[in-house]
């Protein structure tokens, strides 16, 4: 189902849908998960995108925005309509690392700049980084990164990790042991979208672990972390901001509690561009923003900084443009490297309760000024 931004499609409504858009005007197509597992990711990342360009209230961008549906070949189909009937200038907007690979690679092939909001596999980051491709969340590594180095500082020396055997997965492991400096007790490759777990907690619970690392984003998340509250294993469990996000913590609730994760974001960050979308956020949904929203957020901010510098019609002077990335991130400060990824803080937060709702709070940062480990292999 396609959803326009009833803001910002009326100034380009008389153009038609095959013709270009006018001078200094800018067409984003987004493709993201609306529907089945990991919709509210993709809602989030929607509605975080769409709040800073009403804030802005820029009537030069036009937002069309459909729904992959968490399948590769449908972001595909998608990507190929967007590009060649809709004639959009800036691709952005996908969750999950195996549909990026599917779609940014043929994307920027194209001349068509992409910005991610969330999924950033090392192949882009590394010998496959493009002058196009921007990721404003994170390289994937970076987050399980920021755990390991945790892990270290809280004593953890036999960890048992585990993640689904897809891109992001495989780069959150590597992530991990690339700063964990213990020993495996156990490594486990899950099915994606796997939503039982007794097998795994049986591995674990006979493993002789001190401690427990895991990326499983979404419902895997849930599923795992009620699954293993009630399974009477005790040992600390550490894991990226994906599975304690803002709409994950409630459907998971009381098996969370203290739980330790790590983040480049947090609602708590104390800079007023956080404290202003946070509070916008909340007035026009309802509710307290994700990860996920503020990425989208940061993301059109991006843009919308490149517009106001360069027409995207002048790809070398845009692409410039977003390279300063001359915005106020919700993050506080926020610069790329030389590989379009971000060079930035990562921070522990624990889970609490406020009143009856399940969030963070910031206890620690555990990475300063970090880039991720590919940039040296891409030459652009």
């Amino acid at each position: 189902m396609k959803l326009r931004s009833m803001l910002l499609a009326a100034s380009v409504a008389a153009l038609g849908a095959q013709g270009a858009l006018a001078e200094g005007k800018v067409k984003v197509g987004m493709i993201t998960t609306l529907s089945g597992g990991g919709a509210g990711l993709g809602i989030d990342v929607r509605d975080g995108f769409m709040l800073a360009t009403k804030m802005a209230g820029n009537a030069d961008l036009e937002l069309v925005v459909e729904d992959d549906q968490r399948k590769p070949d449908i972001a595909v189909q998608l990507a190929d309509k967007m590009i060649q009937s809709e004639k959009v200038d800036v691709l952005t907007g996908i969750i999950w690392s195996n549909l990026a690979m599917a779609v940014v690679p043929a994307a920027t092939a194209q001349g068509k700049f992409y910005l991610s909001p969330n999924a950033g596999p090392s192949a882009l980051a590394g010998k496959g980084c493009n002058k196009l491709y921007f990721n404003i969340a994170w390289q994937n590594d970076n987050l399980h990164e920021a755990a390991g180095a945790y892990a270290n500082d809280a004593g953890y020396r036999n960890s048992f990790i585990l993640a689904p055997n897809y891109p992001a997965g495989k780069d959150a492991l590597t992530g991990y042991k690339r700063m964990y400096e213990g020993e495996l007790a156990g490594e486990v490759y899950t099915e994606l979208g796997q939503t039982d777990y007794a097998a795994e907690i049986a591995q674990i619970r006979a493993s002789g672990a001190d401690s427990v690392f895991f990326f499983l984003p979404g419902g895997m998340g849930i599923s795992f972390l009620k699954q293993y509250a009630n399974s009477g294993v005790e040992l600390p469990v550490v894991g990226p901001a994906f599975s304690f996000d803002q709409g994950i913590l409630q459907a998971v609730g009381e098996a969370a509690l203290g739980i330790k994760n790590t983040s480049q974001w947090s609602k708590d960050i104390d800079n007023e561009a956080n404290q202003t979308f946070v509070e916008e956020f909340q007035a026009e949904y309802g509710r307290l923003p994700s990860l996920y929203a503020s990425q989208g957020y940061d993301t059109a901010n991006l843009l919308l900084s490149a517009m106001e510098k360069a027409d995207v019609s002048d790809q070398e002077a845009f692409q410039k443009a977003l390279e300063a990335a001359e915005f106020d991130s919700v993050r506080g400060k926020f610069k790329f490297g030389a590989n379009h990824h971000p060079v930035q803080d990562y921070y522990v937060r624990e889970v609490v309760k406020e009143g009856d709702v399940f969030t963070n709070k910031i206890v620690a940062t555990s990475l300063t000024d970090h880039a991720d480990a590919y940039v040296s292999e891409c030459k652009m």
